[in-house]
């Protein structure tokens, strides 16, 4: 007889929805994946990417046995063998480098990011792994560090606004977001707010899907964000639109900001911005006289130089305008600061002892694996272990990146679903389970409620999850502290410190954060004065920083490549996630990169025609679309397709580069001058 039942489960990839999941089970075997009707912010709906979630756990192509290189790096040629063959050989090279003295382990890096947002299969057994190792530590900085930092330099954590609370605000700014591909459920808020008469307004370089549904769409040069803010501030200051009880009672350093402010009028912010006087007046006057006003900002705007004290400044438009009070306003960046995690428990980083491991960041990456040891950085890198990232695909300046990898003396193991641009470096390739496959429990950065993950299938093929792959590493290494032996379940227990029961998790697969509907509405930031902080001790009074690369700031450069240019996501693809889905690839058609009709012609570059985006640093092969989503000057490189499936087998980050931002150590990918030729 025929079996079926429901399983609740949680999308763990790294994306601010964090939607409740309903997976039908047929005989053990998953049928049906649907959006959980019941839970607030998912409301029953699935993204085009996830909703074919089964196409990607059944894929044809995964890789379901452990594997063993057996012809050249990058050739993807690999034998298959037994999980005791391939856990002895990989402890015993571990352990070889381990051994040579009290500080060698740091040779031994582990590079793993957002592949899963979960706390067990992201940042537990892993994390305890590479601390009892003495590895270096691994700065995880690829997509959010700068406009994170930012943020908990200014309200004191990652903290922000109740998704739900949208679709009461009068006036949404949706800046740095494209909604429509990147935050859907975000979106269906704002469509309520729209429908019930507010304004919305979308801020980005690019007239994104989300830019087409919005009554008005700002297209600023890239990293003029900060600016723009600024001459905001000056318009809010010049009108007296300002709340002075809420700026006096819960912020510290007005007085200098609004000094500066005063030196951004509109024509100046305006000028930097490429855009109108008039828009920023415009946009001014609609912040400054409607309540409530929220701010939808996402990370988009903050992969330039400046991006961290752009971040800074819209954070603090709120507060001038007194948003806060109201509870559809305010901003949301990030929610993830209202869960208190254990993630010491988790971590046990004690199991560090005195050890102090560098840190590697894995934005730089490309270079630091190209460095011999010296005392300055320390020993070479002579081992990775990739989980949850694809960095071949996904980290800037892939031609470092790739040579890096392609070290025949780096000895590197990758746990993955499929033989990515990665796996195809690896000397090992370890079969993990999807999240259909495991237990796992979440937070969200989107929203306020934490959630479970049940396993709704067992295990396909030799698969295994990543808690129990570094739980059977770290035995054939001889750690034998209890905490290796703790299940997922122990661990998922002690995840959340506060707020959050497990077994209430279990019970009704997600569980509501107790925050006020306003939180911040009397102050109340969890900073040490309790305000928020405009002068920081650390970094300052925040300013507009002008990119790396651009015109006003390296213009010898800007001759020879006058294109400023942009990589947002893809619509149908998360990062490098779901590109080797074959529905989401047909969907998304073929490498392109989106410019202006006047670029196109001074260039000779006609619709559909193969190009090469190209600088000092590589070149990049695809189609161009002529497309009146590219401003004029601004290219934009959707991504991001595996190397493999592009026409010359790279991809848009061949020409970005790997200097970081002002805060945060994070990369500055949308800080990038190009050209584009015909081919």
């Amino acid at each position: 007889m025929s079996s079926t039942s429901t399983v609740r489960a949680a999308c763990p990839h790294d994306c601010p929805d964090t939607c409740a999941i309903r997976v039908t089970v047929q005989d053990g075997r998953a049928i049906k994946v649907q959006g959980d009707p019941n839970h607030p912010p998912t409301h029953g709906a699935l993204c085009t990417k996830v909703s074919r979630y089964l196409e990607r756990s059944y894929h044809a192509e995964r890789v379901l046995h452990p594997l063993r290189r057996i012809g050249p790096k990058g050739s993807g040629r690999f034998e298959r063998v037994s999980w005791d063959e391939a856990l002895a050989d990989i402890a015993a090279r571990l352990k070889a480098i381990a051994a040579r003295g009290p500080n060698a382990a740091q040779a031994i890096v582990p590079y793993s990011y957002a592949g899963t947002m979960g706390l067990l299969q992201g940042e537990s057994m892993d994390r305890r792994f590479f601390h009892r190792l003495g590895a270096s530590l691994l700065d995880r900085t690829i997509c959010s560090s700068a406009g994170g930092e930012a943020l908990a330099a200014t309200y004191g954590a990652k903290i922000g606004m109740h998704l739900e609370h949208y679709a009461e605000s009068r006036l949404i700014v949706i800046w740095g977001s494209n909604s429509i591909t990147s935050n859907l459920h975000f979106w269906t808020f704002a469509q309520a707010a729209k429908r019930d008469g507010a304004k919305l307004v979308c801020i980005d370089p690019r007239k994104t899907e989300t830019a087409d549904k919005c009554h008005q769409h700002i297209a600023l040069r890239p990293g003029t964000d900060g600016a723009l803010a600024l001459g905001l501030m000056h318009e809010l200051i010049v009108n007296d639109w300002l709340d002075h009880d809420y700026i006096d009672r819960h912020t510290e350093g007005w007085p200098k900001l609004r000094e500066r402010a005063l030196q951004w009028p509109p024509e100046r912010a305006a000028e930097i911005c490429g855009i109108t006087a008039d828009e920023v007046r415009g946009l001014a006057r609609d912040y400054g006289t409607t309540r409530p006003a929220a701010i939808r900002l996402n990370y988009g705007m903050q992969r330039v130089r400046g991006g961290g004290n752009a971040v800074r400044l819209i954070a603090i438009l709120p507060c001038l305008v007194g948003a806060w009070r109201h509870r559809a306003g305010g901003l949301l960046l990030s929610s993830s600061g209202w869960f208190a995690v254990n993630r010491s428990a988790l971590q046990r980083t004690d199991l560090l002892g005195t050890r102090k491991p560098r840190t590697i960041n894995m934005s730089t990456i490309g270079d630091d694996l190209l460095r011999e040891g010296s005392p300055d950085f320390g020993p070479k890198i002579e081992a990775l272990v990739v989980y949850n990232s694809n960095p071949v695909a996904v980290a800037p300046q892939s031609p470092k990146v790739v040579q890096g990898f392609a070290r025949e003396n780096l000895f590197t193991v990758v746990l993955e679903h499929f033989m990515t641009d990665t796996a195809d470096h690896a000397d090992y390739v370890l079969p993990a389970t999807t999240q259909l496959e495991h237990l796992d429990v979440h937070l969200s950065y989107g929203h306020t409620y934490a959630m479970i993950n049940e396993p709704a299938i067992a295990p396909l093929g030799e698969t295994k999850p990543n808690t129990q792959i570094f739980r059977e590493l770290a035995a054939r290494m001889g750690f034998d502290e209890p905490c290796f032996r703790d299940s997922d379940e122990d661990m998922a227990r002690v995840a959340f410190a506060r707020d959050v029961s497990f077994d209430e998790l279990r019970a009704n697969g997600w569980v509501k954060l107790p925050l006020a509907d306003a939180p911040l509405a009397d102050g109340r930031f969890p900073t040490p004065s309790g305000k928020c902080i405009i002068d920081s001790p650390v970094f300052g009074v925040p300013d507009h920083l002008p990119n790396y690369e651009s015109a006003s700031s390296t213009p010898e450069l800007a001759e020879r490549y006058p294109l400023a240019m942009i990589s947002p996501p893809a619509r149908n693809f998360l990062n490098s996630s779901f590109v080797n889905v074959k529905s989401l690839r047909d969907i998304e058609g073929e490498p392109l990169v989106e410019i202006h009709a006047s670029d196109a012609a001074l260039r000779g570059i006609v619709d559909g025609q193969m190009v090469r985006v190209f600088n000092d640093r590589g070149e990049y092969r695809c189609k161009a679309q002529l497309s009146s989503r590219a401003r004029p000057g601004v290219v934009n490189g959707l991504g991001v397709w595996w190397r493999k499936l592009g026409p010359a087998g790279t991809n848009v980050n061949e020409v970005t580069h790997q200097r970081l931002t002002d805060i945060g150590r994070a990369p500055s990918f949308y800080d990038c001058l190009v050209d584009v030729r015909p081919l």
